[in-house]
């Protein structure tokens, strides 16, 4: 059961990154440090801590502060220990929805708090509601700590004469349509009848966090009143600050602003809830769904009991990779299922243990069923072996270390501490979880594996009051936040370049804040490549290169990896192909090797082929069954002139005729003309240097040698002219949204005039206050986002407007976005202000957008990709600061032109065509999913 983490800005994300270790730590008295059991990695000689101090103000505020000084970026989170679990019957969806209202201002900046944090160019700028908790975080270069502060600080003490009757009214209708998009994407209603099914009457997880329409179209001012008054005092809050500050600047600056805010009442909370079930409940749902799928799941200990971790490496055996058992049987052996997972949930009151498979055909049920059935069988009776158990330690020690890196985000040091403070008290938590993680024996596992999954499962498948005191507040708070004055300047890696001997290209930048090196090796090839060929063989045989080698099985591969606690993996765009490979340092040689392997000597096994061939129809009709990938799917057909290497899906993945049709010929022939010494480039960053590099990939790649045949060529500059004024109608029954997507051509990211391009199009719809969200969103409440974006490409590119609008507002909704670009482009274009605030969020965003060796890698790669210099981000600063308005303007009516747009609406045709043909707009035309013209 994949729960939805509701968000304020964005898609819902899943909420498993608690279920990935998270780093521990220590204060002053000592350190943390996590032991594996032996595996053929060095891992256990690995130290994992985050030191931090803690401090509690008088009115019961708690404040961990994490000092790191590799970017000159803070991270600030502030948790609420409240979520959807506290709202009382009848209020469904209330504290989601109060989080809403703490974005939309407060009673001293009375307008969007994304405005001057964008401003400085933060960035994680969201919030976040859960059943246990509300959080909300931003990452702001240090210079504007104090003012995150006080805007964190405001709106937690200063809010209710800021929240209107109008704010709420707006806010309930966004949340509608948030719930109205989760609702239509495949599987999206599962959670309902899942928590029902697991939870009996009374519990407090018996509910969707994002509640019933019903209860959220009653919610009132006085319920916001009694929500804030009750739940968001001082003595209910963690703030975590971590990155660039120390306690000894934090402490005054926390006290300053948040010391005169209340405690808040004394609360009484439940701490365990374990609804064990006696027998099992099997339920079925029919939805309009791409696949069938199984979800089974059993209700376990709590996220702070130790039983929790040693049945998350459970979960790992049984199916957390290639290797696992369930994998093994259904996907690989029996390619009966497309996919398989299993995964551990932990929440405050319980954790939840889910098996996940996903069937590639309906009539497949019951023999899937008799295996699922007989694998868990086998496994609680013969149990786990120390092999299983020590790989899946090294699988989750690797992630735990790939998620430290980030001082902010999903997994990060902040929010480690957060929960570890939130849930257990103590924000070193997260060392006692390595620890049981690390020194469980198969044993172990074996025996809470027999607890608790013999249970039955669900199928869809008090403490004292303590007296607190404020502080009188010197603040002033009618000037408004204190703005810095100052801010950092970036700070970019040297880049370095070198050949092999065979004359690979090697670009290399050291990074060394942890020992992971990331290294890519770019082909000029990509989707574009398959112009003239079968659509999806560049992305398909990318995707077969780790499905095994001339030395290695796909298994073997998979095992190897996982042991060494490397990523392998493989992607394609439009103009490129890559191969990835992640490595922890101490394991660097072997991983090369065997990444070497995988690019080198690819199989192309024929069996494995056909698994991957049904999985991968499987997708296609998953791409076809979501409102944003239908669209993007449909787009380039229509705005590429048909024979153009960009006219296909974007996604790349072909057709199911395509891909039924792609035989063993026409992967390896791909792989002998693109996938060669000569059109490839090796990129590197990390903890690594050139001397150490070279020797090491002349080892893995100097003997391998290019073929005599010549490199093929792509015609990506071809120029396309489609007819504008088209309006496309594609059927998505029942949807409660309707995709709405209006596209044109533009010229290539690359070309001198891209920025300039790129600047006209963020003020117009790239950022949340840019003006096209500000007015479907925020405005009209017609829709959870409404975005436009410039999508990269060697040749001409595409530029889109977009926005998912509730069905009975498509007619509404499509007028009100032609109107928006038409006054941008000529009534009423880009201000001085606008493009002032665009300049500021893009340069002060940019000293902490390279905090990860990925981010720079993946900045090297594009600047490789697009034929610019390997500096290229150092320069645009003054670039950014060289724009003027004047210029914006001449790009926008120069580049945008409305009256050329092709529109494309995936929706319920029932109940949008009529509407859409009345306008009496342009030619409208009605296609299928897969581009064919029906009317």
């Amino acid at each position: 059961m994949k729960f939805k983490n509701y968000l304020l800005c964005g898609a819902a994300v899943l909420a498993l990154a608690a279920c990935s270790p998270q780093t521990g730590g220590g204060n002053s008295q000592g350190t943390d440090q996590a032991t594996g059991s032996a595996s053929q990695s060095s891992l256990a000689d690995m130290e994992i801590h985050i030191p931090y101090e803690k401090f509690v103000l008088d009115n019961g505020l708690t404040v961990i502060v994490h000092e790191d000084r590799k970017a000159p970026i803070v991270a600030v989170n502030v948790w609420y220990h409240v979520g959807s679990k506290d709202e009382p019957a009848g209020k469904t969806g209330f504290a989601h929805l109060f989080e809403h209202l703490m974005f939309n201002g407060s009673e001293n900046f009375d307008g969007e708090l994304f405005v001057p944090l964008e401003k400085v160019g933060g960035k994680d700028l969201n919030g976040t509601t859960w059943f246990d908790r509300t959080n909300y975080y931003e990452t702001v270069p240090t210079p504007a700590l104090e003012m995150a502060l006080w805007l964190e600080s405001d709106r937690m003490g200063h809010l209710l004469g800021a929240v209107t009757q109008e704010k709420l009214d707006n806010q309930i209708g966004v949340v509608q349509n948030e719930k109205r998009q989760g609702d239509a994407q495949p599987f999206g209603k599962m959670e309902y009848p899942q928590l029902e099914g697991l939870f009996p009457p009374g519990h407090p997880y018996r509910h969707s966090t994002i509640g019933s329409m019903e209860d959220l179209s009653g919610a009132s001012l006085e319920d916001v009143h009694a929500w804030f008054k009750k739940y968001y005092g001082a003595a209910n809050t963690v703030v975590v600050l971590s990155g660039d500050v120390d306690a000894a600047t934090a402490r005054p600056l926390v006290e300053k602003y948040f010391g005169d805010i209340p405690a808040g009442p004394a609360l009484s909370k439940t701490k365990s809830w374990v609804p064990v079930k006696s027998s099992n409940q099997i339920e079925e749902m029919t939805d309009d769904v791409p696949n069938l799928r199984i979800s089974r799941t059993w209700t376990v200990p709590n996220r702070t009991d130790k039983r929790a971790y040693l049945l998350r490496l459970a979960a790992e055996v049984l199916g957390g990779g290639k290797n696992s058992r369930l994998y093994q049987a259904l996907v690989y052996q029996s390619q009966l299922a497309s996919d398989v997972s299993v995964h551990l949930q932990p929440f405050e009151l319980t954790s939840l243990f889910e098996i996940e498979v996903n069937l590639k055909d309906p009539d497949a049920r019951e023999k899937a069923e008799q295996i699922l059935n007989e694998t868990v069988e086998k496994f609680l009776a013969e149990g786990a072996t120390a092999e299983e158990i020590s790989r899946a330690q090294t699988v989750i020690t690797a992630s735990t270390i790939r998620g430290l890196e980030r001082i902010g985000g999903g997994g990060s040091k902040a929010v480690t501490l957060a929960q570890g403070e939130l849930y257990a008290g103590d924000p070193a938590f997260i060392s006692k979880v390595i620890n049981w993680t690390n020194t469980a024996t198969a044993s172990d596992v074996n025996e809470q594996a027999r607890e608790w999954l013999t249970n039955g499962y669900y199928q869809l498948t008090v403490l004292p009051a303590q007296s607190y005191t404020t502080v009188a507040s010197s603040v002033d708070r009618s000037a408004g936040p204190p703005m810095p004055t100052t801010m950092p300047e970036l700070t970019f890696p040297a880049v370095e370049e070198a050949t092999l001997s065979n004359g690979m290209k090697v670009v290399l930048a050291n990074r060394t804040t942890v020992p992971i090196v990331e290294m890519a090796l770019q082909f000029d090839a990509g989707y574009a490549a398959d112009a003239g060929q079968k659509p999806g063989t560049a992305k398909f045989a990318l995707a077969m290169m780790d499905e095994g080698t001339t030395n290695r099985s796909a298994l073997e591969i998979a095992a190897e990896a996982e042991s060494l606690g490397a990523g392998i993996s493989s992607s394609s765009n439009l103009d490129v192909s890559r191969l990835h490979l992640n490595a922890l340092k101490p394991n660097l040689d072997q991983s090369l090797d065997l990444f070497a392997d995988v690019v080198r000597n690819p199989a192309f096994d024929a069996e494995e082929m056909e698994r991957l061939r049904q999985r991968w129809i499987v997708s296609i009709d998953q791409e076809k069954s979501s409102l944003m990938q239908a669209a993007l799917r449909l787009m380039p057909t229509a705005l590429y002139d048909e024979g153009h290497p960009y006219h296909m899906a974007y996604q790349g993945s072909g057709t199911k005729e395509s891909i039924t049709n792609l035989t063993r010929e026409d992967i390896t022939a791909f792989y002998s003309n693109w996938l060669r010494p000569d059109n490839a480039t090796v990129m590197i960053a990390g903890d690594i240097t050139m001397a150490e590099a070279i020797p090491a990939l002349e080892k893995a790649f100097g003997s391998w040698t290019a073929p005599a045949t010549p490199k093929p060529e792509k015609d990506v500059d071809a120029l396309s002219s489609p007819a504008g004024g088209r309006i496309i109608l594609v059927d998505q029954p029942n949807s409660p949204s309707t995709m709405i997507m209006g596209a044109q051509l533009l010229s290539s990211t690359g070309a001198d005039d891209a920025m300039l391009i790129d600047m006209a199009s963020d003020i117009y719809g790239g950022e949340f206050t840019s003006r096209l969200n500000m007015n479907i969103r925020e405005d009209k409440g017609w829709s959870y986002y409404a975005y436009a974006s410039a999508l990269d490409a060697r040749g001409q590119r595409m530029w889109i407007n977009y926005s998912p609008i509730q069905v009975d507002k498509t007619r509404d909704g499509f007028l009100e976005m032609r109107k928006e670009l038409e006054n941008y482009v000529r009534a009423t274009p880009a201000s001085e202000a606008e493009l002032q605030k665009m300049k500021e969020t893009r340069t002060n965003s940019l000293p902490g957008a390279f905090e990860t060796s990925g981010a720079v890698l993946g900045n090297m790669l594009g600047n490789e990709r697009f034929g610019r210099p390997y500096d290229h981000v150092t320069t645009l600063k003054s670039r950014y600061e060289a724009l003027t308005v004047g210029d914006v303007r001449t790009a926008a009516s120069e580049s945008l032109k409305p009256e050329n747009m092709v529109w494309l609406l995936v929706g319920d045709l029932s109940k949008i065509e009529a509407d859409i043909r009345g306008l009496g707009i342009g030619t409208v035309e009605v296609w299928d999913k897969d581009g064919n013209r029906l009317r």
